[in-house]
């Protein structure tokens, strides 16, 4: 397997030549730049750049890695994800994925809450969720999976107005969580299911986007009471690497707050 190579890939083939200050001269037969054009803006050879890129080079250096993600304007979150995958050892021994257990104490906390609260794990398994997000979503139930729900349940699709939208920060933010430890069983079932089974997510995955989840507000066409305007704030949880409690809250006083106690009341 070549991480490193099919991220630099990936990610060299999304860059124009307008977006990294090269003219566009001549016919081009590739997507995005060329190895030579990627090796020229890191400052490195072009043969050293194709034994990245093939795999046949898996020790480059930090300050090559932070030249090559000048060169592909990459983010910060990317970024380290690249670090991330320069450092990675082949030939690791394969870790048995260990259970998600919620904090006990977190668990009473979210049956507490007045607001929809769940706890998503490293693979966006939905550990614990209160009655109040099952309400806003059924699929908001232990033992459901959200990138699952998201490409694969169509009532769930049809939940989020701009649902494509929320798929693609999805696939980038699960691509962050799980980091380079793609050798784990549950990341290869999970992968591998729904690159079969839905084109989006193959396309999306083949981009390797890679972007932190973060809490935006989240608009819902709920079919009990209609718009739904949440915000939603991701909290990480102490104690319990990967996990995240999910808390989606409305705006005080607006139309939104109205029907989630009408949904609550329900």
């Amino acid at each position: 397997m070549n991480l490193l190579g099919d991220y630099v890939r990936a990610r060299r083939e999304l860059v124009t030549p307008g977006q990294a200050g090269i003219p566009a001269t001549g016919v081009r037969r590739v997507r995005g730049l060329r190895r030579e054009e990627v090796a020229m803006l890191a400052g490195i050879s072009t043969d050293y750049y194709l034994r990245l890129e093939q795999g046949r080079d898996r020790n480059p250096s930090p300050q090559v890695l932070e030249s090559l993600a000048r060169a592909l304007l990459l983010d910060d979150d990317a970024t380290a994800y690249l670090l991330r995958l320069g450092a990675k050892q082949p030939g690791r021994r394969r870790r048995r994925a260990r259970k998600e257990t919620v904090p006990p104490g977190v668990a009473k906390l979210i049956g507490t809450m007045p607001f929809p609260a769940y706890v998503e794990g490293r693979y966006f398994d939905v550990l614990a969720a209160n009655a109040l997000a099952t309400a806003v979503s059924p699929r908001l139930v232990a033992g459901r999976n959200r990138l699952r729900d998201m490409f694969l349940d169509p009532a769930e699709q049809a939940l989020l107005p701009r649902w494509e939208d929320g798929a693609a920060g999805m696939v980038a933010g699960f691509r962050k969580s799980v980091g380079t430890d793609t050798d784990d069983p549950r990341f290869i079932e999970l992968v591998g299911e729904l690159s079969l089974a839905s084109p989006l997510f193959a396309r999306l995955w083949a981009r390797h986007d890679v972007n932190t989840c973060a809490g935006t507000p989240k608009n819902l066409d709920h079919p009990q009471v209609g718009e739904l305007w949440l915000n939603r704030e991701r909290l990480s949880l102490d104690g319990a690497p990967g996990q995240t409690l999910v808390v989606m809250h409305p705006d005080a006083g607006t139309g939104s707050a109205e029907k989630l106690s009408l949904l609550a009341s329900l």
